[in-house]
């Protein structure tokens, strides 16, 4: 929808009066599972009302008082409830006048539920084996109200004072630092409690307010402004949180910098938490974490995870200032939130370990992340309409997250770094404690760079996809270049190629780089110094695939053996190929042959996308004869082989971060796909590790070795595993072993691993855990699906719709598939069910599906043929 927002179609609440302020009490009962509360909010009236509309969900409401200039109003107005948009209406008959102040006063009870959302619990075992409890909340994107009634809306910031009622010993935490603490007798258990008020808050949204009540530990630097926290409950080394509290302090150091503005708030907590449904979530001075995305055992967690926690925290910070000070005005701007935490989160990480180049790897996760999706009919544009609640959860995905983030690279390079950070810094000044649109951001960019950006910028974020780049060649001084929409299955209709985007060309020749050339129309000529040797798309800044002759992909293969492509050229060259073959623009033959010139190629990042690429040919083949399964294999082992041996699988101290992580992959890749000297290597670790020698297996391949066993072994391997996730306590080894479980492809151990789902003895935020190695084969795949169709209806109770996981669960258990009779299936399962919550995630999948049925029928014989040629098969 290009042009006006439409407003009209927004579930909004009726805006005759205005919060200004909230005191919120609430009080948890451990034993009962609930919460007692009171809100008083203190209200502008904008227009004489009679009746009062806030969001509620799941409270009970017991009472409410309206008062105006110290008068009642009403001490009983008729409280109403509307289900499908969980407000809760309060009339009364004497009408407030506009202009005028009022206080809406109500108590109430709550869940303190085990979804983790709104105010909820969350257990963790205690050092002794019993089990404890805490209380903790997660808001975003519409849960505040299920904590206590509010006008739940980004736009309708309010200052926040919070008392939290709870046993002496427990510790209560929220966005601002304690005010006071009182004793007070509870009115649940008659004994004396403490009560705690914590300090105003500056002016924010609902979604932001966090509150914590429960036993936990912390430690604290004082290397920052203000103080900064780790807090844990007991169970979990809190020294593990000495890597992310020091890198917090540092962080936000550097971003108030970068930001030219002080961080408002008077502490910064972070806080591990056992349950919990996202990776990590940015409220006002207290983040919440996943445990494994906050606390960091450097003797049992490999350099990638060591990088997934300082992105987690260096993202969750920069959201601090972009997103909590600055705030969308509504749901369809989430992208703001997330793309620019997430280019943050790089660009702040590159600064502090320049010897990970992140932004080398940015191009084979977040920008092939985005251009997966976006290849996808059921994708969806950046700014997307939202209208309700429980469409909102489904847009925190790769195109919020990682398009986003992607649209903000481009930009930035084409603007250039630092007047990017000029605009950026105007807006957060310009905009602080109040809420905005995505044009406001370009608006401040415009202004910084002295170019119309919004003219630019509106066609890649109000517009769903992007294009493909065909090159042909006219003579060695020109080339033709054309634009069409991209889609994953190859069949583009005319309708749905109707916009021309501008295209930044970065045109890298032995002359160096040129940004200045754009293509902003369907097709155009360009001169180029010679056509002996460019490529376009310079580092895959742009958001787009480009589609070379065969001849001159050929000549790019000998140009990167040369030196001539940087590291970001070469795996996105191959990642575009891989994507055409896909879609059917050119043959799956020619990436094999591509892929196999690249067997001298020296750098991790380039190799990853190697892999990955015959891991897509790998995945749309798995139900294809076991011949040609076999050939592929036997062509990834020849591939990654003799890498392998080459790096070893010996990790010293030396070993950079990024060579381990290279070690790492080349073992995994090359074990999986067959090579026997590493299959007894790992089988020999497996061994002594499971007898007890914890150094047996380093922790960068501890995954891979785990996942052979099992791929190679039987039971007693199984068994092993299991064994291992029962015992261990730490959260990295336990996630590393629920992951490689499904690799078992007996029927009855195949059984025992989706049995774990819902046995209680996984939590519900890793309950998509023990399905990823079910994927890894053609059993695993089919039992998925037999799985979700005879347990769908205990999983809609366990995963409601309205909340994120069961989307993510759809598609784990329906994507892998790659037969018109399977695609079948999955539609006549869902043939008159509600997909409410999580329609996108299945139009998504059935999307994939389709896309790897035409793949395979398309080059089923082109790619048996090269496997033949090649000696792969016979």
């Amino acid at each position: 929808m290009a042009g006006g927002v439409n407003v009209q179609a927004r579930e909004l609440l009726p805006a005759n009066v205005i919060p200004r302020h909230y005191h919120v009490t609430l009080e948890p009962d451990f034993n009962k599972l609930t919460f007692d509360g009171t809100v008083v909010i203190d209200l502008d009236v904008a227009e004489d009302s009679k009746s009062i509309s806030l969001h509620t969900l799941e409270l009970d409401i017991h009472n409410a008082k309206i008062t105006a200039g110290g008068n009642t109003v009403s001490s009983s107005p008729t409280v109403s409830y509307n289900e499908a948009t969980q407000v809760s209406k309060f009339d009364f008959d004497n009408a407030v006048p506009g202009g005028s102040k009022a206080q809406l006063e109500i108590k109430f009870t709550g869940q303190l539920n085990d979804k983790m959302a709104g105010f909820y619990r969350s257990t963790y075992k205690n050092p002794d084996g019993s089990e404890g409890i805490l209380a903790v909340t997660q808001m975003e994107p519409t849960d505040a109200r299920r904590a206590f009634p509010c006008f739940d809306e980004p736009s309708l910031k309010a200052e926040f004072t919070v008392t939290l009622i709870a046993d002496k010993n427990l510790t209560c935490l929220s966005n601002m630092d304690v005010a006071s603490e009182t004793e007070v007798k509870s009115e649940q258990t008659g004994s004396t409690r403490k009560a705690v008020t914590f300090n105003k808050s500056p002016l924010m949204s609902t979604y932001l307010v966090a509150f914590v009540v429960g036993e936990l530990n912390y430690i604290e630097t004082t290397e920052f402004r203000v103080p900064v926290r780790v807090y844990a409950p007991p169970g979990q080394n809190i020294e593990h949180g000495r890597f992310s509290l020091n890198l917090a302090a540092k962080t936000l150091a550097f971003y108030e910098k970068v930001f030219g503005i002080e961080f408002p708030l008077p502490k910064m907590d972070q806080i591990a938490i056992p349950d919990f449904a996202q990776g990590a979530m940015e409220n006002w001075g207290l983040v919440t974490y996943r445990v494994v995305d906050l606390l960091l055992d450097e003797k049992v967690s490999g350099a990638a995870t060591k990088e997934r926690v300082a992105e987690v925290v260096q993202h969750e910070l920069a959201h601090q200032w972009f997103g909590n000070l600055v705030t969308m005005d509504w749901w369809d701007g989430l992208w703001l939130n997330e793309g620019f935490a997430t280019w943050a989160s790089w660009y702040s990480c590159n600064i502090f370990y320049p010897e990970w180049k992140v932004w080398e790897s940015y191009v084979v996760d977040n920008l092939q992340r985005a251009l997966a999706l976006d290849s996808l009919r059921s994708s969806h544009p950046i700014e997307v309409p939202v209208k309700k609640a429980d469409e909102i959860n489904q847009i925190f995905d790769a195109i919020s997250y990682s398009k986003g983030s992607c649209v903000l690279r481009m930009i930035s390079t084409y603007l250039g770094e630092e007047t990017f950070l000029e605009g950026v810094r105007r807006y957060l000044k310009k905009h602080a404690y109040g809420n905005t649109q995505t044009g406001d951001l370009w608006a401040s960019l415009a202004e910084a760079s002295g170019k119309k950006v919004e003219e630019v910028m509106d066609v890649w974020t109000k517009h769903i996809g992007f294009p493909v780049v065909t090159v042909s060649e006219k003579d060695d001084k020109t080339v033709h270049l054309k634009q069409n929409r991209f889609l994953r299955t190859g069949d583009t209709k005319p309708e749905e190629d109707q916009v021309i985007y501008p295209v930044f060309l970065g045109l890298r020749t032995k002359d160096g780089i040129d940004e200045s050339r754009t293509l902003d129309k369907r097709e155009g000529t360009f001169e180029v110094p010679s056509t002996e040797f460019f490529k376009l798309n310079a580092n895959h800044t742009g958001l787009y695939r480009t589609a070379y002759s065969p001849e001159r992909l050929k000549k790019l293969g000998e140009a990167a053996r040369q030196g001539l492509l940087s590291v970001e050229d070469r795996a996105g060259m191959i990642a575009d190929a891989g994507a055409l073959a896909t879609s059917g623009y050119q043959k799956t033959s020619g990436v094999l042959s591509l892929l196999r010139g690249f067997s001298t190629e020296a750098e991790f990042v380039v190799w990853n996308e190697i892999i990955a690429r015959v891991s897509s040919v790998q995945s749309a083949w798995i139900f294809e004869d076991k011949a040609d399964r076999d050939a592929l294999d036997a062509f990834l082992r020849d591939l990654v082989s003799p890498k392998a041996h080459e790096l070893g699988w010996q990790f010293s101290e030396n070993d950079g971060h990024i060579l381990q992580q290279f070690k790492g992959m080349m073992f995994g890749s090359a074990g999986l796909s067959g090579d026997q000297t590493i299959i007894d290597a790992a089988k020999d670790m497996f061994k002594k590790f499971m007898a007890g020698d914890r150094s047996a297996i380093h922790p960068n391949i501890r995954g891979s070795v785990f996942s052979m066993a099992l791929k190679y072994g039987g039971k007693e391997e199984y068994d092993a595993v299991l064994n291992f996730y029962r015992t261990s306590t730490n959260s990295d080894e336990r996630n590393t072993a629920l992951r490689c479980l499904g690799r078992a492809k007996d029927p009855e151990l195949i059984k025992q691993t989706l049995g774990l789902l819902f046995s209680g003895e996984v939590k519900d935020q890793d309950i998509y855990m023990p399905t990823s190695g079910l994927r890894s084969h053609p059993e695993g795949i089919e039992a998925l699906f037999a799985w979700m169709t005879e347990n769908w209806e205990e999983l809609i109770k366990k995963l409601p719709p309205a909340l994120s996981m069961l989307g993510t669960m759809v598609t784990i258990f329906t994507s892998s598939f790659t037969k018109k009779e399977q695609l079948a299936k999955v539609e006549k399962f869902f043939e008159g069910k509600s997909t409410s919550g999580f329609d996108q995630s299945l139009a998504q999948s059935l999307d994939a599906i389709r896309s790897k049925i035409s793949w395979v029928e398309r080059d089923r014989a082109d790619v048996a043929a090269w496997l033949k040629e090649n000696g792969y098969r016979s």
